[in-house]
């Protein structure tokens, strides 16, 4: 598959679907981008995942000071410019979910090799904790430290071939009752659907993209971001970062 220039263009579209059974405490969600037919186009979006996410039984511990509901609007209000947070909000009726901070206890990745997978290559595989680590770099709050062990993992990214629908990944992950994550996956196929390979600049983006989605952004509008939802750049944009850090800056939950 050959992108025009250096833009890499993904047609996606918003799509949050029940996935998992409910307990108590546990809820699972899929994040992920449907995409349009395009030539050249790179997909990132919903299909099925390499592996059930694991549920965890206890809760998410909140590492913020107490903020009370006023605090955190008032919050939010004055960090907005510059975020895309209102679009969040709009499309989480008023609700924002993210990772505990995780900086003295990293989350655990487990990044699964894909040598059963055709057209899977090692530095696929490099990308992706690239990926992950700039987001650290953006100043979210999490650090990543990437494992051996599947089990004992927070965090798991697994490889396909390709998906029957026009997509090339997915994210998801659970939450507990309190609107905290506690654990999430990630599947990124190799091929796009109608079996054209993907670059390695291609599956950096997509896993900036799906991480963002891990992390707990959505879409926006606007094109400029690795989160928009027709991706047409390859780089964090400063709305990206910033809407990441004013999410990491409150406690989940429900705003209004």
């Amino acid at each position: 598959m050959k992108l025009p220039d250096l833009t890499l263009l993904a047609a996606v579209g918003a799509i949050a679907v029940f996935v998992g059974a409910q307990t108590p405490a546990v809820r699972s969600f899929a994040r992920g981008d449907t995409a349009a037919e395009s030539p050249g186009a790179v997909t990132s979006l919903p299909a099925r995942l390499v592996s059930e996410p694991r549920m965890a039984s206890r809760r998410a511990a909140n590492t913020l000071p107490p903020l009370r509901a006023p605090d955190v609007r008032r919050r939010l209000a004055q960090g907005s410019p510059g975020t895309y947070i209102d679009e969040l909000l709009l499309g989480r009726d008023s609700a924002l979910t993210r990772w505990p901070d995780r900086m003295r206890r990293p989350l655990r990745v487990w990044v699964a090799a894909g040598d059963e997978v055709d057209g899977w290559r090692p530095i696929f595989n490099d990308q992706v904790r690239a990926a992950f680590t700039q987001w650290t770099d953006a100043g979210v709050p999490l650090r990543f430290a990437f494992v051996r062990d599947s089990v004992s993992a927070d965090v798991h990214v697994g490889w396909v071939n390709r998906f029957n629908e026009p997509i090339s990944g997915k994210t998801l992950w659970a939450r507990d009752d309190r609107w905290w994550i506690v654990s999430a996956d990630i599947a990124l196929a190799v091929h796009h659907h109608d079996g054209d390979e993907l670059d390695v600049p291609q599956i950096r983006a997509i896993a900036l993209h799906e991480i963002g989605h891990l992390i707990g952004l959505d879409h926006t509008g606007d094109p400029a971001n690795i989160m928009a939802s027709k991706v047409r750049v390859r780089e964090l944009s400063p709305a990206d970062q910033a809407t990441a850090r004013l999410l990491y800056s409150v406690p989940a939950g429900r705003v209004r």
